[in-house]
């Protein structure tokens, strides 16, 4: 397929999904990724296992048939999760605010608000985090975010627009990404950062259910570097077609000594944080590729 018609392939199906109601968009996307999700692919041996890390204790023994009744939720709620977010754009601004709720440490927002040196949210792949994006700019605390560069150009263009469009800044995954977030920071606003994943291979080593994995060190560096308050976050998908959110009380992230002993240092409270909010809901968690070497 040619990169204009995967263009246009995505922007019809987009088209499409915004014209729809968004309970039927929902419920087919659940129903898709249920079924695909059933087989015995690279993506639900990956899944599996992280799922397992979630639900278990240090012995890592958990009863196979749940595990496997989690992992089916775990495709539905992706699924779920890939419709909405196509659809997010055409939904009223109305509805994303009486569909999300936060049900805890909002105050933790507004104090970082006040405060005024800016806010770094880290987030998991947990749900649906655009629509709690797509919130947060109804509120006067509009999130600039970090998202990779897609091939073709256009096609990032076109997706940058969209989560433009309701409210999100984008910024590229590229050499000017820091600077880009350093400037938001310093003007009192921010930024949400993905980092239950190290993409990029490049991050920090920390204990993350019981293993030792590298995540990002930017939610770390950028507080440590700034001043800005550091929390974490997660916004659930239900119950039903509600999104409910939680935030954590802010991450202490202090010069105490050397700048990379101190990143290390708070980066793994940030993972401590993102276990505490991935074992709320194990089968909202997006991660479909390798996080564990055992």
């Amino acid at each position: 397929m040619s990169n204009k018609s995967r263009v246009a392939l995505f922007k019809s199906l987009a088209t499409i999904l915004e014209a729809l109601p968004l309970s039927f968009v929902s419920k087919a996307g659940e129903k898709v990724a249920g079924i695909v999700g059933k087989r015995e692919t690279a993506a639900r041996k990956n899944l599996r296992v992280n799922i397992r890390h979630a639900l278990s204790d240090s012995s890592k023994n958990v009863d196979n048939d749940l595990l496997e009744d989690f992992c089916d939720r775990g495709f539905m709620a992706y699924g779920k999760y890939w419709a909405e977010s196509a659809k997010l754009p055409a939904i009223p601004t109305s509805t994303i605010s009486e569909r999300f709720i936060i049900g805890e440490g909002f105050e933790h927002l507004l104090a970082a608000k006040e405060r005024g040196m800016g806010t770094v949210i880290a987030i998991p792949h947990i749900g649906n985090w655009d629509w709690g994006g797509a919130f947060w700019s109804q509120i006067g605390m509009t999130m600039t975010a970090v998202a990779e560069e897609l091939d073709p150009p256009e096609l990032f263009q076109w997706f940058k627009k969209k989560r433009e469009d309701m409210g999100l800044q984008i910024v590229p995954l590229n050499e000017h990404a820091g600077s880009e977030l350093l400037k938001t920071l310093k003007e009192g606003g921010v930024v949400g950062l993905l980092c239950d994943r190290d993409i990029q291979n490049n991050g920090i080593e920390v204990e993350f259910f019981g293993e030792m994995v590298t995540i990002p060190a930017g939610p770390a560096t950028l507080a440590l570097r700034t001043g800005a308050t550091l929390v974490a976050c997660a916004c659930y998908s239900g119950p039903g077609d509600d999104h409910y959110a939680v935030v954590t009380p802010p991450i202490e992230a202090v010069r105490l000594g050397k700048l990379r002993e101190d990143v290390t240092r708070v980066t793994q409270q940030v993972a401590y944080e993102l276990e505490g909010l991935i074992r709320r809901a194990p089968e909202q968690w997006h991660v479909l590729q390798p996080r564990f070497t055992s």
